[in-house]
């Protein structure tokens, strides 16, 4: 079975990048994507290898994006669900695998560009 998810949002966060054990390159950042006005689906996002080092180079807090990837779920299949740090109750996080990254903003990178590996 095959699925693919495609996100537009922003990022919540400037990028975190960390090696694994083995050397490989791995960058995480949040994409806010707003389905409504009111409402705000938040995705967990890791680019790996030569994607991970373009994105934690070029994306910055606030910077917008499209992510295409994969959802990866949680041993049952459910989104990471967590209590906020506001106090407001719980959440869920949905987690993706980032395939590509479409830069849609920044001063470093021109529009449109497309980053696939």
């Amino acid at each position: 079975m095959f699925h693919k998810i495609i996100i537009v949002g922003r990022l919540g966060a400037d990028p975190e990048q960390k090696y694994t054990v083995d050397g490989k390159a791995v960058t995480s950042f949040s994409v806010a994507a707003e389905n409504r006005k009111d409402e705000t689906l938040w995705f967990r996002v890791s680019a790996w290898e030569k994607l991970a080092d373009v994105c934690g180079r070029y994306l910055k807090k606030g910077a917008k994006v499209l992510v295409e990837g994969t959802l990866r779920a949680d041993g049952a299949g459910n989104p990471r669900v967590y209590e906020r740090k506001d106090g407001l109750g719980w959440a869920a996080s949905f987690e993706v695998v980032a395939s590509s990254v479409k830069f849609l903003s920044g001063k470093d990178e021109p529009a449109d560009q497309e980053i696939a590996f």
